[in-house]
C-alpha cells in the first residue's frame, strides 16, 4: 500500500474494504501453524525448530511527542528481531492504527522465512507504531518518527538491523530515520535503512520492486500451469505500491485487469480497467472512490469473480476459509504479507487453486532493498535496467527451486518455501551453536 492508501481516517479505512478481518486468527498463531507444517521435513534439524517459535529480541517502546497544540501524546512502538542466524535483521516499519505486538512478531517471522527462501543474507525483523498517520500533521509525524528511531536505535544499524518502508511509511520516513540515526551516531550512515530517496543513497527500481516481483511470480506460475498472460483476467485487492504496480505490469503484458479494490472502493469492469487512469485518479484523490472507469460492487462479490489470477495485496488475514470457498481464480499470488489463513490455504489446495505464497511472491521489495544496502556499502550504484535484471534472475531462480521441492515432496508452494527457508535458517543456527 502507498502513503495515499494510508492518509485517510481510520474509520474510512476500516469500513471501505474491511481490511481488518475479525474472523482471521491472530497472525502469530498463523505463523506458528505454518512452522509446524514443516516439522516432518526437517530431519535432524527438527531439534532446533523451537528457535523459530521464539523471537530473538522484542523491543516495546513509548513514543511521546509534543503535539502542535502543545499537548503531549504517547504512542506505542515495536521492533521485533525474529532471527539473526543468517545475518542482520531486515524488515519494514508500519504506521497503522491496528499495529499490535502479535502482528509485528508474525511479520518479523515471515521476514525470516522470506529472506532465507530467496537466499538473501538477512535475518527477519519488523517494526511499527500504533497510530493513524493521517491524524498527525507533518511536523508531528516527523517528531514521532525521530523519537521512535531514537528509541529503537539501541538495536538497529547497517550491520545489525535495517528497517524499510511498509504500510503507512515511505521514502520520506526512511530519510528521517536515517538522519536521526546518523545524528545520534555522529556520522552519516546511509545503510541503516533502505527504501530511501535516491538523493540519500536509495536504489533505482525500489519503489516498483514488490509489484514487479508479484508480476514475475505470476508469470512463472502461469508457465507451469499453462496460463498465458495475454488475455488473462486479473483481480487485485489493494491498489498502492504493490497492487497498483502489479496491475500496471499485468496490463502492459496484455492481461485484462477486471477488478481493483482499495480502502475507499471496490470496482469491476469485465472489459478491463484502464490502470494508468486509475493510478492517476488515486494520486489526485487519495483513493479509488469516484473513479468512473469501473462500476462499484460489494466486497464479498469481489472474492468470487471468475479470473485467472487473484492478487491480494492489502493486509493479512483477508482470505478466510469462507472466502476461499468462493474464490474462482486459477492462481492466487500473495502481494500482501499473510493474506491467506492456514485453514483457507487448505481449502484452496483441496479445490485445486494454486497459491504463490507471500514469502516468495512479494519478496521483490526486500531483494531490491538488499541491492540498495550493497550499493550503499560500496558507494557504487547500478542502473535501473541492471536492478530489474538482477531482480528477475533472483526471483525466477527462487521460484524454480521452490516449485521443484513442491513437486518432489508433493506439498504446496508455501510449505516448499518454508522447507527451504527453515533448512537454511536452522542449519545456520546449528552450525553457530549456542553461546555461551
Amino acid at each position: 500500500m502507498s502513503m495515499h492508501d494510508e492518509n485517510r481516517s481510520a474509520s474510512a479505512r476500516l469500513g471501505g474494504l474491511s481490511y481488518l478481518n475479525p474472523a482471521a486468527p491472530e497472525p502469530w498463531a498463523s505463523f506458528i501453524e505454518q512452522i509446524e507444517r514443516v516439522r516432518p521435513y526437517l530431519g535432524p534439524l527438527e531439534r532446533w525448530i523451537e528457535t523459530l517459535k521464539h523471537p530473538k529480541r522484542t523491543l516495546i517502546v513509548d513514543v511521546p511527542i509534543e503535539r502542535d497544540d502543545g499537548s503531549i501524546a504517547h504512542f506505542e512502538g515495536y521492533r521485533v528481531q525474529h532471527n539473526l542466524s543468517r545475518g542482520p535483521g531486515k524488515g519494514g516499519i508500519r504506521f497503522h492504527p491496528a499495529v499490535t505486538l502479535n502482528e509485528v512478531m508474525a511479520l518479523a517471522g515471515w521476514m525470516t522465512v522470506k529472506n532465507a527462501a530467496i537466499g538473501l543474507p538477512f535475518g527477519g525483523a519488523k517494526g511499527g507504531i500504533r497510530v493513524d498517520p493521517a491524524s498527525l500533521s507533518k511536523g508531528e509525524l516527523q517528531r514521532m518518527t525521530r523519537r521512535f528511531t531514537s528509541e529503537i536505535g539501541l538495536i538497529i544499524g547497517p550491520d545489525r538491523d535495517i528497517p524499510a518502508p511498509d504500510v503507512g511509511t515511505n521514502a520520506k520516513t526512511m530519510a528521517i530515520m536515517m538522519d536521526t540515526f546518523s545524528m545520534n551516531r555522529g556520522g552519516t550512515a546511509t545503510g541503516v535503512v533502505t527504501g530511501k530517496p535516491i538523493a540519500l543513497g536509495g536504489s533505482l527500481g525500489r519503489q516498483e520492486a514488490t509489484g514487479r516481483g508479484v508480476f514475475l511470480c505470476a508469470r512463472e506460475a502461469g508457465k507451469h500451469q499453462h496460463i498465458p498472460l495475454e488475455g488473462a483476467r486479473i483481480v487485485v485487492q489493494g491498489f498502492g505500491n504493490v497492487g497498483g504496480i502489479a496491475a500496471r505490469l499485468f496490463r502492459a503484458a496484455g492481461a485484462r485487469v477486471i477488478a481493483i479494490a482499495d480502502h475507499t472502493a471496490t470496482l469491476a469492469n469485465d472489459a478491463g480497467i484502464d490502470i494508468p487512469a486509475a493510478q492517476a485518479w488515486v494520486a489526485e484523490h487519495g483513493g479509488l472512490a469516484g473513479f468512473d472507469g469501473a462500476g462499484a460492487i460489494e466486497i464479498e462479490d469481489f472474492w468470487q469473480l471468475e479470473c485467472e489470477y487473484l492478487i491480494p495485496a492489502a493486509l493479512e488475514g483477508q482470505i478466510t476459509p469462507e472466502r476461499a470457498n468462493r474464490v474462482r481464480a486459477r492462481v492466487v499470488v500473495e502481494g500482501a504479507n499473510g493474506p491467506t489463513t492456514p485453514a483457507a490455504d487448505d481449502v484452496l489446495r483441496d479445490r485445486g487453486i494454486l497459491v504463490v505464497p507471500d514469502v516468495l511472491a512479494n519478496a521483490g521489495g526486500v531483494t531490491v532493498s538488499y541491492f540498495e544496502w550493497v550499493q550503499d556499502f560500496s558507494s557504487f550504484f547500478w542502473t535501473e535496467d541492471e536492478i530489474n535484471a538482477r531482480l528477475e534472475r533472483i526471483m525466477v531462480s527462487a521460484f524454480d527451486a521452490i516449485w521443484q521441492v513442491a513437486q518432489e515432496k508433493q506439498v504446496s508452494l508455501r510449505t516448499a518455501a518454508f522447507i527451504i527457508a527453515c533448512h537454511r535458517v536452522l542449519e545456520a543456527r546449528a552450525e553457530r551453536g549456542l553461546y555461551p
